[in-house]
């Protein structure tokens, strides 16, 4: 089979070269939609502007700021590249293009051109899906910066790096109510405040995508250098190129996936699903209500694949008419039968489930309804309103299925072989957006970069450790400078911590504070301003202000406060540890002069127990009654901290802590989503990958699916305790 793909692999190569060989004979000053009206481009520096024509054929560039000339020559591809020499910030200007036909690009500006990337934090918009705080008024007060301009990249995914790419447009968009209500919220707040204090053009491209790993945002050679990430891209080495073969492939695989499950399933022998057959004998199986959570009845702790069957009547009235079976919503996946013949399959976590029912299988008398649930984490099962669980001859003719159904459970998900993942529609491959959604933006002069993502990797913080610097270096030298790079430190999540514990986004904060070690880099601390029930806080204002904090005196020289306490060193002091900090200014305090909150203790027992702290001029003194000879201090370290200290300009402290001691996610951070065991032990608890994939699938979830799975919360902090 690999054979056959790396030859289909050969011949789209050809394909593509040729293609591209004929739009070039054909084609005239083509440009990328980067190069566009309404462009930024970054001042003061040899800004590349590149693009294809006919082959061999004269390129001249005409910039309005200087009326210079630029003269370069497409290659036998019809390719060409040149440098223009820009001023200091200032506009608008007109850039002409022409190879005989002319091409005029308007209303350019020179200013500071930012990248914006990340995953869902830094994608979540003005309005759109996340409307920020006082999102109407933010809108219509964007009328009033027309010279902050937008590129919005559109989502795309390549195994190969490609040079094309699409923008919302087709290119630049200036700043208005319109165009901003669509773009990354977190970006144009940044842009905003930088606009206003350093008066100059900004341009932001956002590239990014909610939901997203950093692997994929990182190339394949640089991914290459870590020995842990050679099986993963072993097998991306394996894909088809195309789209539409990486569809095919993942069929194919998941066709035979289906078969090996098929084979240890206890519900099938020799291919066939005998425990949906109408005269199976199941008088010994066990009852359970429907629709209802597996987890919250007999099955706790449970998943895997579960058998569920229903016997019914059949009215004489609806023999040989074809009938409509709702099954409810069913966690995660499912094969329905009727009388033994599947009518039915879904892959899809809580998606309604609604089959058509032959009427060849519709008899009068006995009738049988069978669903196999393959619940593959968490909770799972039949769910939904008792009303959805039911058979349809019309509207007013129905019979209704809920309560209680026979079941039996088949296999255990850890006997279960992962399934094939589909790679044609999934970002989530190493490499595979920044092929598609960053190189093509490379060489593009830029001022840095900003960054809002580890929302996905909070079960790979030691890794992350790794990660983060690596990706950095790998666009800065794509780039080919050392670029500012200033990154948002995840929120607060999740229910907040009642006692203290280790927490998996405590150590994915860590790993980004650590990347400041990196130079040109900086981070914005959000801990306070994170939502407990949504994983995209709201006030995306103060995200941006305070990226621009660091940014205004990094970047542009101000000498103004960018950042709040940070951790700098520690002296044990009898029964007390006293802390120190840098970016004190203004000195340490508490909103409201309340009693400092969210630091531990813990002495040689390496257990951590809530502390004392009292503030000691820019220090902090911390103990407990409970630890006679303290060792390690902690501040802020959970999920979701109840902590409230702040600097005199009141920008909060970042979580830290003193000791090194293995973390909740020592033992599996040599792992990501393509290369798991079935199995760890997570502080001596067993716990399957496919638990914490789900919870890594439910962080990403919406406020109001957030209230129908308050479950997970429990399950979240039990994990954790």
């Amino acid at each position: 089979m690999i054979k056959v793909y790396l030859g289909m692999n050969k011949l789209y190569m050809f394909s593509l070269f040729w293609s591209l060989c004929v739009t070039s004979v054909s084609a005239q000053v083509n440009l990328l939609p980067i190069f566009s009206d309404n462009m930024v481009l970054q001042q003061q520096t040899q800004a590349p502007i590149w693009g294809e024509s006919k082959p061999n054929k004269e390129i001249e560039i005409i910039t309005s700021w200087d009326q210079k000339r630029y003269t370069i020559q497409a290659d036998a591809r019809g390719k060409w590249k040149t440098k223009v020499t820009t001023p200091a910030a200032g506009g608008p200007y007109d850039i002409t293009i022409s190879d005989g036909k002319q091409v005029k690009l308007s209303n350019v500006m020179i200013g500071e051109v930012w990248v914006c990337s990340g995953q869902s934090n830094m994608e979540m918009q003005v309005e759109g899906w996340g409307k920020v705080m006082n999102y109407q008024q933010e809108k219509e007060e964007a009328n009033s910066y027309p010279n902050i301009r937008f590129l919005l990249i559109e989502k795309a995914t390549s195994p190969l790096p490609v040079s094309d790419i699409k923008a919302a447009g087709n290119g630049w968009q200036v700043c208005s109510s319109k165009s901003v209500a669509d773009f990354s919220a977190a970006g144009y707040f940044f842009g905003r405040d930088l606009h206003k204090y350093q008066n100059v053009p900004i341009g932001l491209v956002d590239t990014s995508w909610g939901g997203t790993y950093i692997e994929t945002w990182t190339s394949k050679e640089a991914l290459a250098t870590m020995p842990d990430m050679q099986k993963k891209l072993d097998v991306l080495n394996e894909l088809p190129i195309t789209k539409e073969d990486r569809e095919r492939k993942f069929h194919s695989d998941l066709e035979d996936w289906k078969k090996d499950v098929e084979k240890i399933d206890k519900g099938f022998v020799n291919s066939k699903a005998v425990w949906a057959a109408v005269d199976l004998e199941d008088s010994t199986w066990k009852t359970m209500k429907v629709p209802g959570l597996m987890q919250d009845q007999d099955l706790k702790g449970f998943n895997g694949i579960v058998w569920f069957r229903k016997t019914i009547d059949i009215p004489a009235n609806w023999a040989g008419k074809e009938l409509t079976l709702n099954v409810g919503v069913i966690d995660d996946n499912d094969f329905t039968y009727f009388n033994g013949v599947q009518v039915g399959h879904t892959e899809g976590w809580m998606a309604p489930r609604s089959y058509k029912i032959p009427k060849g299988l519709v008899k009068i008398g006995k009738a049988v309804i069978a669903v196999r649930v393959m619940d593959t984490g968490g909770t799972g099962g039949i769910n939904g309103s008792s009303e959805s669980i039911s058979l349809h001859r019309s509207q007013s003719d129905v019979i209704q299925l809920a309560g209680d159904w026979k079941y039996q459970i088949s296999l255990n998900i850890k006997d279960i072989p992962q399934m094939p993942v589909n790679t044609a529609n999934e970002p989530n491959v190493p490499s595979f957006l920044f092929n598609a959604m960053l190189n093509p933006l490379i060489p593009y002069a830029i001022k840095g970069a900003i960054w809002y993502q580890g929302e996905a990797n909070t079960r790979q913080a030691y890794q992350y450790r790794e990660l983060m610097p690596l990706m950095i270096k790998d666009w800065r030298d794509r780039w080919g400078y050392d670029f500012p790079f200033y990154m948002v430190q995840l929120a607060s999540f999740t229910a907040q911590q009642t006692v203290p514990v280790d927490a998996t986004w405590a150590e994915l904060r860590e790993a980004q504070t650590r990347t400041l070690h990196l130079a040109n880099t900086g981070m914005a601390v959000t801990i306070d301003i994170g939502d407990a029930f949504d994983i995209h806080p709201k006030n995306k204002q103060e995200v941006g202000r305070r990226l621009a904090l660091v940014a205004r005196t990094q970047t542009y020289g101000e000498k103004i406060p960018y950042s709040g306490p940070m951790y700098d060193t520690y002296q044990i002091e009898g029964n007390k540890i006293r802390i120190y900090f840098k970016h004190t200014d203004g000195g340490l305090k508490t909103q409201n002069n309340e009693t400092l909150k969210g630091f531990t203790i813990s002495g040689v027992d390496h257990k951590f127990h809530w502390a004392d702290a009292v503030i000691d001029g820019n220090s902090i003194i911390v103990s407990s009654p409970e630890v006679a000879f303290p060792i390690a201090v902690r501040y802020a370290w959970a999920d979701n901290p109840i902590c409230n200290l702040y600097n005199g300009v009141n920008l909060p402290a970042s979580p830290f802590r003193t000791d090194d001691w293995q973390g909740i996610l020592m033992v599996i951070n040599r792992y990501s989503c393509f290369d798991l065991p079935s199995e760890i032990d997570v502080t001596h608890k067993k716990i399957t990958m496919n638990k914490l994939i789900y919870l890594v699938i439910f962080s990403f979830l919406s406020t109001s699916i957030y209230a129908q799975m308050k479950d997970l919360v429990q399950y979240v902090n039990t994990l954790q305790g």
